[in-house]
C-alpha cells in the first residue's frame, strides 16, 4: 500500500551497497550521455563549447569504469537494473531535448547543478558502506565531482578563451534574434497594423460590439495561421541560418494573432465608445511597444522606427474609421 502511495519507489536509506554502487553506476552513465548530448546540441554553433562537454563526459565515463571495477571485485558481473527514478527523494536529470534550446549559460549552470546533485549523492553513499575500498571510491568521486567546477574553469580556459566566449555570446545572440525576434516582430507588427482596418471598420459601420470582437477574433486568428504558414514555407532555415523553420512559423503565427487580439478584445465591453476608447489606447501601447523591440533588438534609431510604425498605423486606423463610417 505505501509502495503504491509513494509510486513504487525505494527510500535511499533502504538500498544495499550493491544497489548503491549499481545506482552510481546508471547516474555516471546517463551524466555521460547528458554531457555528450550537450556536446552535440552545441557543436554546429559553438564548436569550442561542445570540446568542454565531451571532454566532461570522457571524465564520467572514467567514473563509471571505475564503479563497475569495484563491483565486480566485490559482487561479481551482474549488475542489479537501479536507476534514478526507481529510488525516492534522488536527484532529478532533464534530458537536453527537454532544455532545448542549448543556450551556452544555461547549460552551464545545469552542468554545475549536475556536479552538486553527484558530489552530495556519493557523499551519502559513502557514510552508508562499511567496505573500506567502496567508501575510498565514493569518498574520491565526492571529492571528484566537487573538483569538477575547477575541471569545468580549466577546461573552458583551454578550448574556450575569452575572445571566443565573446564570439560565441554574440553568435548566440543572433540566433536568437534571428529564430523569434524577427518572425514575432515581423508577426506583430502585421497583427496588431493589419487587423486595424477590419476591426475599426466593422467597429464603425456596426456600432454592435459583439459583432466587432467576431470580426476581429477572425482576423486575428486568420492572420496568424497565414503568416505562420508562410514563414514556414518560405525559408527552410539551412542556408540562411535563422533556424528551424516550424519555430518561426509558431513565433511568427502567435504573435499575428496576439497583436491582433489586443484591440479586438476589448469589444467583449458591451458599452461601444468604451470599448472603442480603450481599443484605441492598446493600439497606442501596441505601436510604441513595436518601436521599442525594433530599436531594441533590431538596432534601428528609435524615433525613426517609431515615425515608421506609428504612422503607418495611423494611416490604417483612420482608414478604417472612414470605410466604417462611409
Amino acid at each position: 500500500m505505501l509502495s503504491r502511495f509513494f509510486g513504487g519507489r525505494r527510500a535511499f536509506d533502504s538500498l544495499s551497497e550493491q544497489e548503491i554502487l549499481a545506482l552510481a553506476i546508471s547516474s555516471e552513465e546517463d551524466d555521460g550521455r547528458i554531457y555528450r548530448a550537450y556536446a552535440d546540441g552545441l557543436r554546429d554553433g559553438f564548436p569550442q563549447s561542445a570540446k568542454v562537454f565531451d571532454a566532461m563526459a570522457d571524465e564520467e565515463d572514467g567514473h563509471r569504469a571505475a564503479l563497475i571495477e569495484l563491483h565486480r571485485a566485490r559482487f561479481g558481473e551482474r549488475i542489479p537494473l537501479i536507476r534514478r527514478e526507481h529510488v525516492r527523494g534522488y536527484f532529478d536529470r532533464k534530458p537536453d531535448w527537454l532544455v532545448r534550446p542549448l543556450g551556452i549559460d544555461h547549460v552551464r549552470n545545469q552542468a554545475e547543478a549536475m556536479e552538486r546533485q553527484a558530489q552530495r549523492f556519493y557523499e551519502e553513499a559513502a557514510k552508508r558502506t562499511g567496505d573500506a575500498s567502496t567508501r575510498k571510491l565514493l569518498g574520491d568521486l565526492a571529492a571528484a565531482e566537487q573538483s569538477h567546477e575547477s575541471l569545468a574553469h580549466r577546461l573552458e580556459q583551454k578550448f574556450v578563451p575569452d575572445n571566443v566566449r565573446q564570439e560565441e555570446r554574440l553568435s548566440e545572440k543572433r540566433q536568437f534574434i534571428l529564430t523569434y525576434v524577427q518572425p514575432g516582430l515581423a508577426g506583430l507588427m502585421d497583427g496588431s497594423v493589419s487587423t486595424l482596418a477590419p476591426i475599426f471598420a466593422a467597429a464603425f459601420a456596426t456600432h454592435d460590439t459583439w459583432q466587432t470582437f467576431l470580426v476581429g477574433l477572425a482576423a486575428s486568428i486568420g492572420a496568424g495561421i497565414s503568416m505562420g504558414f508562410t514563414e514556414v514555407a518560405s525559408d527552410d532555415g539551412k542556408l540562411s541560418g535563422r533556424g528551424s523553420p516550424v519555430k518561426r512559423g509558431f513565433t511568427t503565427g502567435i504573435m499575428t494573432t496576439v497583436g491582433g487580439l489586443g484591440h479586438a478584445l476589448p469589444y467583449l465591453i458591451p458599452h461601444f465608445w468604451t470599448a472603442t476608447g480603450l481599443a484605441a489606447a492598446i493600439v497606442f501601447v501596441e505601436l510604441w511597444a513595436i518601436a521599442w523591440i525594433q530599436n531594441r533588438y533590431m538596432e534601428t534609431p528609435f524615433w525613426r522606427a517609431a515615425f515608421q510604425v506609428v504612422l503607418g498605423g495611423a494611416l490604417v486606423f483612420g482608414a478604417g474609421v472612414l470605410i466604417g463610417n462611409a
